[in-house]
């Protein structure tokens, strides 16, 4: 029975762990994503990556070394990949069509950046209709001036959860039994 939900992965593109400024939490980000995207492989539901695309001098620019997705969650053969430019995973990209295409409904959302790409990502879809799982272990960010990347990632989980999207943690997700 072919399932009508689908994993989304927002930019977890190399750019995002430089050395010299990773992510927060990124060693556990890509094992929680790599656990996820295995068990999603495995109950055969679609795995849709987002890959941001920057403007000239980005570092999330196509041409620049950290535009490709990172390679330990690297996408399979035959899986979605939808290049965007704004915080937006909706916003001038196929991403809408390719969910009716398959008969999509609700969506898991992880990645990065927190407050950005997967806050607005979660509400857009929402907005749309779509039934939204946010892994609240699964997405991160960076410090700011007035919030540690913790914070961060804490005040969405709450802000997003029980309004916008149901949290759940990673290995709270089930998706043989979808």
């Amino acid at each position: 029975m072919p399932s009508d939900t689908a994993l989304l992965i927002i930019d977890v593109q190399l750019g995002m762990f430089a050395e010299n400024d990773p992510v927060y939490n990124s060693d556990a980000l890509l094992t929680t994503l790599g656990d996820l995207i295995t068990r999603a492989r495995t109950a055969g539901i679609p795995i849709i990556y987002i890959q941001h695309s920057g403007g000239e001098n980005h570092p999330l620019h196509p041409s620049a070394p950290g535009w490709p997705i990172h390679p330990a969650i690297a996408p399979a053969e035959g899986e979605v990949v939808i290049h965007k430019r704004h915080p937006d995973s909706f916003q001038e990209t196929n991403l809408q069509h390719e969910l009716e295409m398959r008969g999509i409904k609700h969506l898991i959302v992880a990645g990065i950046q927190t407050e950005y790409c997967v806050d607005t990502t979660c509400r857009r879809a929402y907005s749309l209709g779509y039934d939204v799982t946010l892994v609240q272990d699964a997405h991160s960010t960076w410090d700011t001036e007035n919030l540690k990347a913790s914070q961060i990632v804490a005040h969405h989980n709450q802000v997003l959860g029980g309004w916008f999207a149901t949290l759940r943690a990673a290995r709270e997700i089930e998706f043989d039994r979808l």
